[in-house]
């Protein structure tokens, strides 16, 4: 009897799938993000290919999230991962800006202060079967609209129909700033109760 001339089907990466991908494309990202204003381009070129890039990441958050719910591809793997995709592309970029002077460092310190104190809160809480009480809430979401739509503003940092986006994008991260530092002490709030009854337990 001849061997079989067919090789046996690899057997799938745990974790690998199409959404999943996204969200690793969404960290490649970052470092195409910075790479850019090292490039030897024009200003105004180096500020739409960033522009380009982070609009481009940013929609992946929304597809990667979608794909996962109707294909029915949730893993243990995507749901670690696409938080800290959004985080670091953000952090990622508010750096960037900084660097360029277009926003002021206790801004960005404000929101990546904030990004930090919540993630670890979100993990002790997980340890603790209580993520449910700091699971994101409207306040939160609120907060990555203003600062989703003030980052590309800055990052292109030019006019469109006469309109010089600088402002607007500045208004914009002032206000998540504010709503960063209000929905932090909201999901500060929330897990109070168990922090204190940590405490009184030590």
């Amino acid at each position: 009897m001849k061997p079989s001339s067919q090789m046996p089907a690899a057997a799938p990466v745990p974790g690998i799938n199409l959404p999943n991908l996204l969200t690793l494309g969404r960290v490649l990202a970052i470092p195409l993000l910075v790479a850019v204003f090292y490039l030897p381009i024009d200003q105004i070129t180096q500020n739409w290919v960033a522009t380009g890039i982070f609009l481009l990441a940013a929609v992946t958050d929304w597809l990667d999230g979608y794909l996962a719910r109707r294909m029915g591809l949730l893993t243990a793997f995507g749901a670690f991962l696409d938080p800290v995709a959004d985080k670091l592309l953000v952090c990622a970029a508010l750096v960037v800006l900084v660097s360029l002077g277009r926003v002021e460092a206790i801004i960005a310190l404000v929101i990546i202060g904030r990004e930090i104190t919540i993630s670890a809160l979100r993990e002790w809480m997980a340890k603790i079967g209580q993520s449910k009480s700091v699971a994101v809430q409207g306040l939160g979401k609120l907060k990555t609209v203003f600062q989703m739509t003030a980052i590309p503003l800055l990052l292109l940092d030019g006019h469109i129909m006469g309109v010089q986006l600088r402002l607007p994008g500045h208004i914009l991260i002032l206000v998540a700033s504010v709503l960063t530092v209000w929905s932090m002490f909201y999901y500060l709030r929330r897990a109070w109760p168990h922090l204190r009854d940590f405490k009184s337990s030590l």
